[in-house]
């Protein structure tokens, strides 16, 4: 089957985060403003082509002082590098529905290859007759390795802020005639 072009339906979409704080817990944020391309093959992802943007500056934490500090150049440096990206290159099989997508992740001025463990969770058609797919992406980002080093030792031991940033999102996409 031909690759079918889809577009993001961002009112049904997220991209959630969740890095550990203080070495005790966990801080939980999203991005409100993003888009894809995807041109796929429902029954045969793996030769699809994903590319992926985050307008890094729509960071929410819940926390406006927080936010508004992650903007600035001790975090992202939105003024500088207003998003993230990500163009998907290899997409293998694991399982039923189950997919390792990797390409090129670039934020902070940096490109790295990363892999996202990608669920289809299926394909139907909403009560106006179009037809959409649904996936869920799971991944984990170093951020020490996109240059976001800001940090504090603590005087109980360890840091602030964790290295590993887990990224989780839930994508809807309707197929474009």
């Amino acid at each position: 089957m031909a690759l079918t072009k889809w577009a993001l339906d961002p009112t049904h979409s997220s991209v959630d985060f969740t890095i550990k704080h203080l070495m005790i817990s966990k801080v939980k944020g999203s991005f409100k403003s993003f888009d894809a391309s995807i041109e796929a093959d429902p029954q045969d992802l793996t030769t699809a082509n994903i590319t992926f943007s985050i307008d890094v500056a729509s960071i929410d934490t819940n926390n406006g002082d927080r936010d508004n500090h992650l903007r600035t150049g001790d975090f992202f440096d939105v003024e500088k590098f207003p998003k993230l990206t990500f163009v998907s290159k290899s997409i293998a099989k694991t399982g039923d529905g189950e997919y390792n997508v990797t390409g090129d992740v670039s934020l902070h001025g940096v490109t790295r290859l990363e892999t996202f463990a990608v669920t289809f969770e299926g394909q139907s058609k909403d009560p106006w007759g179009n037809e959409k797919v649904g996936f869920s992406a799971t991944g984990t980002l170093k951020r020490e390795d996109y240059g976001l080093t800001y940090n504090a030792a603590l005087e109980t031991g360890g840091f602030l802020l964790g290295n590993d940033v887990k990224v989780a999102l839930e994508i809807q996409a309707v197929k474009q005639a």
